[in-house]
């Protein structure tokens, strides 16, 4: 373990110190994580938008005591505090876990590549754990911040290291590649990821390959013939090229598995694969190689083969049973990947009992005493309340635990014996390992809800939010839309995200969206975009803050306060002519806020009505003229500095120089760019999917569906998908117009879409009863599916029903 007094030798920097002998047990980037307390070293990395050193109070209160700045702070704020001065916090970060992995003799993996790199990993841990105690990256902590974490968990009793390494621009391997320090590499495929960073597919291939400068093979596709030029002198290689070390000489795909005959040198091998899709059955050749070139037998990688299911490399939450919410990470089980799981639990304020079930953590490479007394550590910095232990060890070691808990040997006993309706509003973290077979729990406990679902990527929310940061200026504030039930999205689970993000300020449509916001611990400030007397109550009691746009609302809630103290905000109508005070209204306006000084302006703002087209662009800057001196005069009239704001969306990628001090974004966050001047940089968010109940074969003449519209030419067959026009797909998708996705094939709509269930036409689909239907999503995308039925993509997104199942996934 290092001390905090050995981190100036190790980084260079400047120490102050009031307990240098501290030692370091977890490392920490992000003081929204800070569960650790005096255990763990703070870096307070500096950002465009968000510098770590504005964080070193709030830090400080939640019990850090040892910290890596670039600056030095008042250390009169911070007694009993350890400090180190450097010049760079993210290199120190990394020069830390190079040193801690130069203290271990394990063999380690790196892997590198465009996609998969993640699958590979947690498939070749399962082939290996049998045989080998390993440390891995947890789920895909791959970047110039994530290597080191990653790496960081290392201890002596692990005999190989398995770890990811993604890079966007040149420079970053051979950083990474210090800290991996990788004996055996696995070069996985290369493709159009991060292009924008590098001049050349070349060069992107050639800034991977450092990764193995040091390593004494690779593995990869000889086929790749980028890939055999960077690296075919260290090579061990798989492919249909006779070249290669192991040579594909046949592939045959069954209904459910892919059988590959192989030969390697005079040997030659039948392997049974568990998937039949080309990338599956190549991060599968991956895994084979590597146990291969570690000296496995044919047998020994077969066992590892059965084993493999697809996994969902993802942390998914769901509605669950009695007013609960489920968080699904059952595809494996380690410290770091718990640690990572409660800190997703931490962030989320649904409900304030917060509960784990959690399966043994196999092949720790730690004692089982001191591993579970730090998992109650960890449960007790992150505020869990409950536990359910399912295994022996769990079972062996109930001591180490100091929160309520009960203990199952097995899954089976614990669904046998475990009264259900014992979980009531509370946050379920379930965490188990994959021979546990916790899908069965998670089955058990979610909401009886239909095969529809609209699943919503955290990650790619997270992109499109940082794609417009990236777009304002430091000091310009943002405020997010969430009104209309977060455009379709989940108006909780997409606020508590912007919550943990930091944002200025949240906009709803109407105070029941604020008030029940504010009753599941959102704190941030909300403006209301519609107000009326009888919410006036509402607003008050949960701190909102209201619209005001035109007198009679003004004078009713002038009334209603009575001398109390409200924020307001001030909409200008400039030229939508929808809402808002005009110029001819601006000195009586300003009359009324003279003698009602408790009415404190917090911003005043106008809407664009025409950002998104360039033909409206005098329009688009002669109502930022308007808003400027109409606002001035407001200003300089009662003598007051406020907020304003005039961008939306599209204003924000097309009238950089109209931010004023705040902008408001909406559909962006989504996913969909309206000026189409941008789309490519943003990411979609949600894909709406349901199932196939059921397939029939129909004949010439006869007929699908009400009203007989759907009738059939020849021999059909036609599937019954569930999702009718109740879900939010719409009618107007009969007879044709819409069409969905199903097994890499376009199937129409047949005849009317009903209520609940639509009949599409899957003649030449390979689909069975039970296959999955994508409605818009990767394949479809929202703007392709509003073109068939002449309507914008806002429409597709908040017409999906709040009866439609909404699971929130991080990667």
């Amino acid at each position: 373990m290092i001390t905090f007094q050995e981190l100036s030798g190790i980084t260079g920097g400047n120490i102050f110190s009031d307990r240098a002998d501290e030692e370091i047990k977890y490392l920490i980037t992000d003081s929204r994580r800070s569960f650790f307390a005096r255990e763990a070293l703070f870096f307070a990395i500096p950002g465009k938008r968000h510098d770590g050193h504005d964080y070193l109070s709030s830090a400080y209160k939640q019990g850090i005591r040892q910290f890596v700045v670039q600056y030095k702070p008042d250390l009169t704020s911070f007694p009993e505090s350890n400090f180190l001065v450097v010049d760079d916090v993210v290199g120190a970060l990394q020069a830390i876990a190079a040193h801690h992995r130069a203290q271990y003799q394990l063999k380690t993996i790196g892997i590198t590549g465009s996609n998969g790199k993640t699958i590979i990993k947690e498939w070749l841990y399962q082939m290996l754990i049998p045989y080998r105690k390993i440390v891995k990256s947890p789920h895909s902590y791959n970047s110039q911040i994530g290597v080191p974490l990653s790496v960081w968990q290392i201890n002596k009793e692990h005999e190989i290291g398995i770890f990811e390494a993604g890079i966007s621009t040149t420079g970053e391997m051979k950083k990474v590649a210090g800290i991996i320090q990788p004996e055996l590499g696995i070069f996985t495929n290369i493709g159009s990821a991060h292009d924008e960073g590098f001049t050349s597919t070349e060069e992107k291939v050639t800034e991977k390959a450092l990764l193995f400068e040091k390593a004494k093979k690779v593995v990869y596709c000889k086929d790749v013939e980028i890939i055999d030029r960077a690296l075919s002198h260290k090579g061990f290689t798989w492919g249909y090229s006779s070249e290669a070390d192991l040579v594909i000489e046949d592939l045959k795909l069954y209904d459910s598995f892919s059988v590959v005959h192989l030969k390697c040198k005079d040997q030659s091998e039948n392997l049974s694969i568990p998937f039949v899709y080309k990338a599956s059955v190549e991060n599968c050749m991956h895994c084979v190689a590597t146990m291969k070139l570690l000296g496995f037998s044919f047998y020994e990688i077969q066992e590892g083969l059965n084993k493999l299911q697809s996994i969902s490399m993802r942390l998914e939450m769901k509605r669950a049973i009695n007013g609960c919410s489920i968080i699904d990470d059952t595809y494996n089980n380690d410290f770091a990947g718990l640690q990572i799981a409660l800190e997703f639990v931490s962030h989320q304020k649904q409900q304030l009992k917060k509960t784990v079930i959690l399966s043994d953590i196999q092949q720790s490479g730690v004692p089982e005493k001191e591993l579970y007394q730090q998992v109650n550590s960890l449960f007790n910095a992150a505020g869990i309340q409950k536990l359910i232990g399912i295994g022996d060890q769990l079972s062996s070691n109930s001591d180490c635990f100091d929160i309520p808990a009960a203990f199952f040997v097995d899954t089976e006993e614990f669904l046998k014996n475990y009264d259900m309706s014992e979980f009531q509003n509370e946050l379920i973290l379930v965490k188990g390992a994959r021979s546990f077979m916790f899908e069965r729990l998670v089955k058990t406990l979610e909401e009886r809800i239909h095969g529809t679902q609209l699943e919503i990527n955290l990650d790619a929310l997270t992109n499109n939010l940082n794609f417009y940061k990236s777009k304002l200026k430091a000091e310009t504030k943002l405020m997010v839309m969430v009104k209309a039930f977060a455009y379709g999205s989940g108006s909780l689970e997409v606020a508590n995200f912007l919550q943990f993000h930091r944002i200025d300020y949240l906009g709803v449509a109407y105070p029941d969206e604020g008030f029940y916001l504010r009753q599941h611990g959102i704190y941030l400030p909300i403006m209301v975009m519609n107000t009326s007397e009888d919410s006036f109550d509402t607003i008050l009691k949960y701190d909102l803050e209201p619209e005001i746009y035109n007198f009679n609302i003004l004078q009713k809630y002038i009334t209603h306060l009575n001398g109390r103290v409200s924020p307001i905000h001030l909409k200008l109508d400039t030229g939508m002519h929808r809402l808002g005070f005009e110029e001819q209204d601006l000195d009586k306006l300003i009359n009324l806020l003279q003698a009602h000084p408790n009415l404190q302006v917090r911003s005043i703002f106008s809407h664009l009505a025409g950002a998104d087209e360039e033909r409206h662009n005098d329009y688009s800057y002669d109502q930022a003229t308007k808003l400027k001196e109409w606002s001035d005069r407001i200003k300089k009239a009662l003598n007051i500095e406020v907020i304003i704001h005039l961008l939306n969306s599209p204003g924000i990628v097309r009238f950089p120089d109209l931010q004023f001090d705040m902008v408001r974004l909406g559909i962006g966050l989504y996913g969909l760019e309206t000026n189409n001047q941008e789309q490519e940089k943003l990411q979609p968010i949600g894909k709406l999917k349901t199932i196939i109940s059921q397939i029939k074969t129909l004949h010439n003449g006869e007929t699908v569906g009400y009203g007989r519209h759907g009738k059939i030419d020849g021999e059909k067959r036609i599937a019954t998908i569930a999702i009718g026009y109740a879900d939010g797909f719409s009618r107007a998708f009969s007879k044709g117009v819409g069409e969905v996705w199903i097994n890499g094939e376009k199937a129409p709509v047949v005849g009317n879409v009903c209520m609940d269930m639509t009949m599409v036409d899957v003649t030449n689909i390979p689909a069975q009863e039970g296959d999955e239907v994508e409605v818009f999503g990767e394949h479809l995308t929202i703007s392709e599916v509003a073109q068939k039925i002449n309507t914008i993509p806002y429409e597709i997104l908040t017409n999906v029903s709040q009866r439609v199942k909404r699971t929130y996934y991080v990667e």
